[in-house]
């Protein structure tokens, strides 16, 4: 373990405006935990930046005691990589401004902020930017994978909307990246963003949306489950791309429009989706309840903020998480038959697999645009293990194991590098296909010695 004198730690909290956290702080424990509760690492040192000139400062202190470094957004990434042991954590997590230009439609996002932070924001200008469905997601993490949400099949995905970002490179230096600016380190952060640099703002581009919408939930018995989802396969198919659905399979939660029996009972849940009023959703819907007998539905206007909200009680910090992954093309019969067959076994009342429908704007982006480059992806598909009792490790990552081994075969190339685990280093090379050369190109130019490594990595 290198040694750090209690001058340098002293010489680092002078050059930060932020503060330093030890392990023998009070709040140490608490302030390096992240969402994923399996994921218990011990950094030597974590600076918890203030403003985006103390991440130069925090990597000079890395760098000469030769400490691993991790970077913190909102700490929810499935892989734990927000966290390192033994290293040096630069927490992004207090920086969470958010200026609109409702004008101009663009917001300005620190690194820290979450789903929550920019809905707020931009809502009260009826605007918003394809982010995901849980709105204590930390923006950074989900953006530099890719990110995707209810407004993908209208907007794209998140990257397709970010106009730029500040970073600070392995050398610390700040830059700004866009397509006018330092445009291939812009090409190479759109989806592969935690090899390059610390982003310290991002800039998205804003759409008219709500503040009402129209949204709400179907939910099925699981014995209907093989015929509700070949025939929302079909009819989403042909779908105008103002309506979002996605499945997600589970057991049920005490949903107060559910009967009291059904509670804790598998049912397959159509999440819908609309951005407009109701009156123009009803046609859409209406064929969506022919698809079985629902036990019972939930579905209105809202504001878009509360519908971000929606699924936050099921994923809240502090449980054991392990994902994994795969993306569609279409979803054959046989693919179907495989997410049937696990979602009536599942191993806790967390677990689920979910079907997201990110087909439409997205599909229209060039391939090789954009590190981001699975444009063929019309469904990304996630087999979510979630518990609390680690005595249930072997059961719940077992499933999942054999669930994503079992439906590979009907997947096509390439996996969403958000929702891949520590241990699938071995996949980032599909998950970027015909990119990965280029990207690996960009790494020697921009970290050739690989100083940001604690990621889903690009190796020089």
């Amino acid at each position: 373990m290198t040694l750090i004198s209690k001058d340098a730690v002293a010489g680092l909290k002078k050059a930060v405006k932020g503060r330093v956290v030890l392990p023998e702080d009070a709040d140490y424990h608490e302030v390096r935990k992240v969402w994923n509760a399996t994921i218990d690492r011990h950094p030597k040192v974590i600076v918890r930046c203030a403003e985006a000139e103390d991440v130069p400062p925090a990597l000079d202190f890395a760098r000469r005691h030769k400490l691993d470094i991790s970077v913190r957004g909102a700490g929810h990434n499935i892989a734990g990589n927000a966290v390192c042991e033994g290293g040096i954590m630069i927490d992004m997590s207090t920086m969470t401004g958010v200026q609109v230009d409702a004008a101009n439609k663009i917001a300005l996002v620190e690194p820290g902020a979450r789903l929550s932070d920019v809905d707020l924001a931009t809502q009260q200008h009826g605007l918003a930017t394809p982010l995901g469905i849980n709105s204590t997601t930390g923006v950074a993490g989900l953006t530099l994978g890719g990110g995707f949400g209810w407004l993908t099949r209208q907007h794209g995905m998140t990257v397709d909307n970010l106009l730029a970002v500040e970073l600070v490179t392995a050398e610390g230096k700040s830059l700004r990246a866009s397509e006018q600016e330092n445009s291939d380190l812009f090409w190479a952060v759109r989806g592969a963003g935690g090899n390059f640099g610390i982003v310290t703002r991002f800039e998205y581009r804003l759409h008219a949306v709500g503040p009402e919408i129209t949204a709400g939930l179907l939910v099925f018995p699981m014995a209907q489950a093989t015929q509700v989802l070949q025939q929302y396969r079909d009819y989403m198919n042909g779908a105008p791309e103002r309506l979002n659905v996605w499945v997600v399979m589970r057991k049920a939660p005490p949903l107060p429009f559910l009967p009291e029996p059904i509670h804790g009972q598998e049912v397959v849940v159509l999440a819908i989706f609309y951005a407009g009023p109701l009156a123009e959703a009803e046609p859409l819907i209406a064929p969506l309840r022919d698809f079985g007998t629902a036990h019972g539905e939930h579905i209105g206007e809202q504001p878009y903020v509360q519908w971000q909200q929606a699924f936050d009680p099921l994923l809240t910090p502090g449980a054991r998480n392990y994902w994994k992954s795969h993306n569609f093309t279409e979803l054959c019969d046989e693919a179907l038959d495989t997410l049937v067959s696990y979602a009536q076994r599942l191993p806790d009342p967390q677990c689920e697999i979910f079907i997201g429908m990110i087909g439409g704007a997205a599909n229209r982006v060039p391939a090789h645009a954009m590190a981001y480059g699975h444009r063929d992806a019309r469904f990304v598909m996630n087999v979510h293990a979630r518990w609390d009792d680690a005595a249930q490790d072997a059961a719940c990552i077992g499933w999942a194991r054999e669930f994503f081994k079992a439906s590979a075969p009907y997947a096509s190339a390439g996996v969403y590098i958000n929702f891949m685990t520590e241990e699938e280093g071995e996949r980032v090379k599909a998950a970027y296909g015909d990119n990965y050369a280029r990207l690996v190109q960009l790494k020697r130019q921009y970290d050739p010695d690989n100083l940001f490594h604690l990621n889903q990595n690009i190796a020089p």
